[in-house]
């Protein structure tokens, strides 16, 4: 009985670091799992796109699939365009089986990830000393998505024993450097910023920019194709296909 193919599904960018960072990232993957059938798509903008690798899967004989979403949130993306996406694909398959898991999450192993960022960015600023940290993330018109950013940072900040807060750089406030500005008013001068991104893009660059503007002494580089997410995209991909088992 083959195994389900894995499809990882990102929502793409202009910027081609993204895609070459996802690329990355499902390299790891493979790495990991050589005996399942692994494809990295997208939901816009860069290449592939979701419908064709599902239309490549079926081709070559693939009637079962799980989507992990590669998202950090449970927001519009996740609700709306992976639903859509793999509805769309079901219709045009006849007798073809597709389980959308969780997404990524921001689960507390994402910290070590952070750290090891921060780290770099600390160490290519020789920065020695921190009095605050800022976790930047994307943002989003869904309260919930924010406040599960929120509540990272919060367990971010109580692993260093620093003040931290949770900053967007689109759809809710405060932007980053909004989120700098506030701690200097406190008259703290040694501030980092974590890109809570999963691969760089324009809006990861927004918020760097505005934070090395507004006196951050070190932005880190977003997550990035780590071991650990890698891992994450095979647990979920587990569950996946548990759920593609009849009963």
């Amino acid at each position: 009985m083959t195994a389900p193919a894995l499809v990882a599904l990102a929502h793409g960018s202009r910027d081609p670091r993204s895609a070459e960072t996802i690329a990355a990232l499902v390299d790891e993957v493979k790495g990991m799992r050589p005996d399942l059938t692994i494809e990295k798509a997208f939901l816009e903008l860069s290449r592939p796109s979701f419908q064709t690798v599902v239309d490549r899967l079926v081709r070559k004989g693939h009637d079962e699939i799980v989507v992990v979403p590669l998202l950090l949130t449970e927001a519009y993306h996740a609700k709306v365009d992976v639903p859509r996406a793999v509805a769309e694909a079901t219709a045009r398959h006849e007798g073809l089986r597709i389980t959308t898991t969780d997404v990524l999450g921001l689960e507390p192993r994402l910290l070590e990830i952070l750290d090891l960022r921060m780290r770099e960015a600390l160490k290519q600023s020789r920065v020695r000393e921190l009095d605050a940290l800022v976790l930047a993330a994307a943002g989003s018109s869904d309260a919930m998505a924010n406040q599960a950013v929120a509540r990272l940072a919060r367990l971010w900040g109580t692993r260093h024993k620093l003040p931290v807060t949770a900053a967007f750089a689109s759809a809710a406030p405060p932007a980053t450097g909004e989120a700098v500005r506030a701690f200097r008013g406190e008259g703290r001068r040694h501030i980092a910023v974590a890109s809570l991104f999963l691969a760089p893009g324009f809006l990861p660059d927004r918020a760097r920019e505005l934070a090395l503007e507004a006196g951050a002494v070190a932005v880190s580089d977003p997550l990035g194709a780590h071991p650990e997410l890698a891992r994450t995209v095979l647990a979920r991909y587990a569950v996946g296909a548990v759920e593609l088992v009849p009963v």
